[in-house]
């Protein structure tokens, strides 16, 4: 459990949460791209970026949208959470991580701007060139945006949509730059338009982080299927009407799971024989070209039968 050392609005609908142990002791490191389990009280689970200081070894930060839509756990954040209060803490982990090279380019969609602060600083340690590409619906609804002008100038384009419209892509990626890797995180329509201009670019150049799970298609296999656990010897049928982790928790199998959509990574599981039908937002093409491993919280089979390492 750690204690709200601090809680903060940073923007309109946007609070930042500073997280501590109680006793003040070291926390787990962690590094660019990564996202914590805030386990609020009531047992609501979320999943929020990392975009303090990483040097900071007593102190996580995360910064949280209030969404009038979503299913009530950004609400209790805003409306309920309080300095002194304690909540369970998960991680971190790491789907979105930062590898080395010459150029960035980072594009962030509204709060998608959080797991990219942390890559920033790392890219502004090690000298590398960068550009920053940050729209919203305001720039007052911007979180940490003025800081960003201050402390970067020129590298920073702030884009409200009020003031310029939307962000104008095809100028900023119509051209494939040699050693450039663009990092984009923000809403589904974003993501889909970055992935669409970066599609002439040379592949593993575009990394995206997804806040919401991708829509989904009718699965491959849509009859029964057969998943045997290498471990203990076991087979379990899934049913159509279910998924893989629910087939396994019914069979007694203890599978740490998060957000049960496919988007924080928690229930990652080796695959050693069969073909999953992957149905993930994590996973990179070339990662599931691989077929070594899955989700099965929403990923399925291809075939009549995986084989996991449980």
């Amino acid at each position: 459990m750690l204690v709200v050392r601090n809680k903060e609005a940073v923007a309109e609908g946007v609070v930042s949460l500073t997280l501590a142990r109680p006793d003040g002791g070291r926390l787990p490191d962690w590094a660019p791209g990564s996202h914590i389990d805030l386990i609020l009280p009531g047992g609501v689970t979320r999943q929020y970026s990392l975009c303090g200081d990483r040097w900071d070894a007593h102190a996580y930060r995360v910064a949280v949208l209030r969404e009038p839509d979503g299913r009530g756990g950004s609400a209790q954040v805003h409306d309920r959470l309080a300095v002194g209060d304690l909540v369970g803490v998960g991680g971190p982990r790491n789907n979105f991580p930062q590898v080395p090279s010459h150029g960035f380019l980072f594009i962030a969609g509204g709060i998608g701007i959080t797991p990219l602060l942390p890559m920033i600083h790392q890219a502004e340690l090690l000298g590398a060139d960068w550009q920053l590409l940050y729209g919203g619906r305001t720039r007052a609804s911007m979180a940490f945006a003025d800081d960003l002008a201050r402390a970067h100038g020129e590298r920073v384009h702030l884009v409200p949509e009020d003031e310029y419209g939307l962000l104008d892509l095809a100028s900023w990626l119509g051209r494939a730059v040699p050693d450039r890797k663009v990092y984009c995180c923000g809403p589904a329509p974003l993501l889909a338009a970055v992935e669409q201009h970066c599609a002439h670019w040379p592949a593993h150049s575009l990394r995206t982080e997804r806040f919401t799970a991708s829509e989904l298609t009718a699965p491959v296999h849509q009859t029964p299927f057969e998943v045997e656990l290498r471990r203990t010897g076991r087979t379990v049928t899934v049913t159509p009407d279910i998924s893989v982790l629910q087939a396994l928790r019914g069979a007694g199998v203890d599978l740490l799971s998060s957000c049960e959509q496919g988007t924080c990574g928690t229930c990652l599981t080796t695959v050693l024989d069969g073909v999953p039908d992957h149905r993930d937002s994590v996973l990179a093409d070339h990662q599931r070209a691989a077929n070594d491993c899955m989700f099965p919280c929403v990923s399925r089979s291809r075939g009549d039968r995986l084989v996991l390492d449980l």
